[in-house]
């Protein structure tokens, strides 16, 4: 795949040069990780992960004690009694598989509240990168942290701290030529 990726990117790249076309690359994750709300919202989100997770570890520990006492006084119990116990075990471990999958399962609360977090940052982020782009006449703007993988970069292209600049979160001592 990432053979695919990588050749259609060197003939985009080829066809680019014949017609003139400019382009820039930006490293996001560099960019993101100036951003203080970004991180508060990293920090919220983590907060939030493990609290979810040591709730449903809990939930995990209750159902294995019972079992444990299931197999303690298996041998006092009558088979319908012991068929009983096993069946609400067994209720209770579906019960924390689907809070499991409600919190982290694909647009779990996990999912959502990352996703209201996040979002408002990487719309700020990706506002100034069409600001730079306009501003430096791009017809394109790479992402080098994301899965399109560059083997060699010019530093010339590199326009991640004109976004910077444009969000307020340049370097003072930083001059950008």
């Amino acid at each position: 795949m990432k053979r695919i990726i990588l050749s259609c990117f060197l003939v985009f790249f080829a066809l680019s040069t014949v017609f003139g076309q400019k382009w820039g690359y930006i490293d996001t994750e560099y960019i993101l990780s100036k951003i203080p709300e970004y991180k508060e919202a990293q920090d919220e989100i983590n907060t939030l992960s493990l609290s979810w997770d040591q709730e449903i570890q809990s939930m995990y520990r209750e159902i294995e004690a019972l079992y444990d006492k299931l197999q303690a006084e298996e041998v006092l119990l009558t088979v319908e009694m012991k068929e009983e116990r096993l069946a609400d075990i067994q209720l209770k471990e579906e019960e924390v598989k689907a809070y499991h999958k409600k919190v982290f399962g694909y647009e779990g609360l996990f999912f959502l509240k990352k996703k209201e977090l996040v979002k408002p940052v990487q719309d700020k982020v990706f506002d100034a990168v069409e600001k730079v782009a306009k501003d430096n006449r791009l017809q394109m703007v790479f992402d080098k942290s994301g899965e399109l993988v560059l083997i060699y970069t010019d530093p010339i292209h590199d326009y991640t701290d004109y976004v910077l600049e444009e969000l307020g979160l340049g370097d003072k001592n930083d001059v950008i030529k």
